[in-house]
């Protein structure tokens, strides 16, 4: 099911283009006769054309109207990453889903949406499985129509399923790698044609530090992280060249409903011991560094894993 959200004044702000430049090629002039060797030489240096400079970095460029694509947007992470763009004055799609098939997950969505919607930009939320790849490219499309276009990717959806690895079935683990893992790779896949199109993209990937520092019970969950960072390195390798950033950030323990409701007190006082700054983060703490990785600011980042962990990885 999908569903769109005007802000009550539907703002008519012209959407950002990509600022490219074209070069043009290098054509010798060819020598007359009678010119020597060194005169024609001479000749060719005076065409050659330097590579035009990169345009001046602007300083806190506003990314009010830029069209932001988030996974898993309807709680935790997902949700105070949608809400910060929004904040900025971005347009945001988001999806929902339930493995499980419950509904409550619905509800937030809507209450997401809700939220959204009161910060006066247009919002584009629907149920759809990141696994499913033909969904994603469905998905993908009705959102870049319903917000007028699409400039940003944050591939945050992501599931657990914590067991010994003896133990661990065929089905929780392949939930878990295709959530995490294959999932991005069907929003990257999706997206890439539309942001190499225009000649500029940022795409973000939310990992994990488990996938550089494993614990007991998780290895589907730090396998699918970890490729998550591998995947994100590829991806910023073929689509730089295209102006697209591509980056990862890994989050530590980061103080979300569902971890509080599934984790132990005694397993978060040792997380808060293990972090240098003695806390658990916040999910607006993730927020934030995702923001700035789109930002005008980080132009010149991509392919870096950008831990969030309090000095958890000390």
């Amino acid at each position: 099911m999908q569903h769109e959200m005007a802000s009550s004044d539907n703002p008519a702000e012209s959407l950002p283009r990509a600022e490219g430049r074209e070069v043009q090629p290098i054509v010798p002039s060819v020598p007359a006769p009678g010119v020597g060797v060194q005169d024609a030489v001479e000749l060719l240096l005076e065409e050659v054309v330097e590579d035009p400079e990169v345009a001046p970095l602007v300083a806190g460029r506003s990314l009010r109207g830029r069209c932001v694509l988030i996974t898993g947007g309807a709680t935790g992470i997902g949700r105070a990453i949608a809400l910060e763009f929004a904040r900025l004055g971005c347009h945001i799609a988001f999806n929902y889903f339930d493995p499980e098939g419950g509904n409550d997950i619905r509800a937030e969505a809507e209450r997401t949406a809700r939220e959204i919607t009161q910060l006066e930009v247009r919002v584009h939320w629907e149920e759809c499985d990141v696994r499913d790849s033909q969904a994603v490219a469905d998905f993908v499309a009705r959102a870049e129509t319903a917000l007028g276009g699409l400039h940003v990717l944050v591939n945050n959806a992501g599931v657990s399923r914590d067991r010994a690895l003896w133990r661990l079935t065929d089905e929780q683990w392949s939930m878990v790698i295709d959530t995490n893992l294959t999932g991005a790779f069907n929003l990257i896949r999706a997206v890439a044609p539309r942001l190499r199109a225009q000649g500029e993209g940022k795409i973000v990937n939310i990992s994990s530090v488990h996938a550089m520092r494993s614990e007991f019970g998780i290895a589907n969950y730090s396998a699918s992280k970890a490729g998550l960072i591998a995947l994100t390195r590829s991806a910023a390798i073929e689509l730089g060249p295209s102006n697209i950033n591509v980056n990862a950030v890994a989050p530590g323990c980061i103080r979300t409903t569902s971890l509080t409701q599934r984790v132990p007190a005694e397993v978060l006082d040792q997380a808060r011991e293990k972090a240098a700054l003695g806390r658990l983060g916040d999910p607006q703490d993730v927020a934030h560094v995702v923001v700035f990785l789109c930002s005008e600011l980080a132009r010149h980042i991509t392919g870096a894993v950008i831990p969030v962990d309090g000095g958890h990885m000390l």
